[in-house]
């Protein structure tokens, strides 16, 4: 389940809910001046309230934000963190846009 998660959350069994939440963050992260009240109005009928969508929001900003300035100014993954970025891209497609 993890795998699935980390390489294509569309694969996985999760609750309309998750993927939903999934399905905007990849929307908020890929195409962000495309995402509008009605995409924050469907994480309303999935039963998200105003808190939890601002936190989503904040969250998926947030990781956009920094892994932009490290891919900026090269920062390297660290050793530990696998797969590696090939292994990643590999694996994961490249569908979503």
């Amino acid at each position: 389940m993890a795998e699935r998660l980390v390489f294509d959350y569309r694969t996985a069994a999760l609750a309309d809910a998750d993927r939903g939440l999934c399905d905007y963050a990849v929307r908020l992260t890929l195409r962000p001046g495309d995402v509008g009240p009605t995409d924050v109005e469907g994480l309303g009928r999935h039963g998200f309230g105003d808190e939890a969508i601002s936190h989503a929001v904040q969250v998926v900003a947030y990781f956009n934000y920094i892994n932009r300035v490290a891919d900026a100014l090269g920062v390297d993954a660290e050793s530990w963190m696998e797969p590696s970025r090939e292994e990643w891209d590999r694996r994961r497609g490249r569908d979503y846009l």
